[in-house]
């Protein structure tokens, strides 16, 4: 158990809070945001404080962060506050919900895994990774840190799936694939050459880039 401030207070902090109330022993004891969005003092029943002056309320030695956000700027926002908690001195809960299959996987941390993934033998998941409902993963793979998959993703047996890259509803992974960094697959899209380029944005079934558009800049 452990006593946790989750970052932000827009929907997935909210989901978040609830999560962890109803599905986990960890006790939510605040919330953080940047000064410059701190409009209201309280959020949820709880205390909203300043991120940059958290630790001196809310000492790393004694609290925890979640900072379960969105994939925005694929992933990059998200990464950016992971990193600024880390130097702060914060280590970072992960939730895996009660209603995942698990198998033993190596799991990072600042990882948000929801209800009806599963996640089969041998696969491996970074820090920082958000698997939102019912996705598949396949077994003998590998998610790497600041990933997101949105819902009812299948990844195949044996995929990498490299930093940065923002999986889009119903998408599907052939075995053996390897996604580079900061690859974005739409939504419906399937991919079937195994191999893509970083910052590549990937559409349709079979999936096909689209040439001159760079994932970060659309997403």
């Amino acid at each position: 158990m452990a006593k946790v401030i989750i970052f932000g207070i827009l929907d997935t902090a909210e989901l978040a809070h609830w999560y962890l109330e109803h599905d986990s022993e960890n006790e939510v004891v605040a919330f953080t945001v940047n000064q410059e969005y701190l409009k209201e003092k309280s959020f949820k029943g709880l205390p909203v404080v300043a991120f940059e002056s958290l630790e001196d309320k809310y000492p790393p030695s004694q609290y925890k962060l979640f900072a379960p956000m969105t994939g925005r700027k694929m992933n990059q926002l998200r990464e950016k506050v992971y990193l600024a908690g880390k130097e702060k001195g914060y280590e970072y809960i992960s939730y895996i919900s009660s209603k995942a299959t698990v198998c033993g996987n190596e799991i990072g941390e600042n990882c948000f895994i929801l209800e009806d993934n599963t996640l089969q033998p041998f696969t491996k998941i970074g820090n920082n990774v958000v698997l939102w409902s019912g996705n598949h993963i396949g077994h003998h793979g590998e998610i790497k840190d600041h990933v997101l998959f949105t819902s009812h993703v299948v990844m195949s047996g044996h995929c990498t799936i490299e930093s940065h890259c923002f999986l889009g509803v119903n998408a599907t992974i052939r075995d053996y694939s390897h996604l580079a960094k900061g690859t974005l697959l739409a939504m419906g899209a399937s991919l079937t050459k195994q191999k893509t380029e970083e910052w590549g944005v990937y559409v349709g079934n079979p999936a096909k880039k689209l040439e001159g558009k760079i994932s970060h800049e659309l997403y």
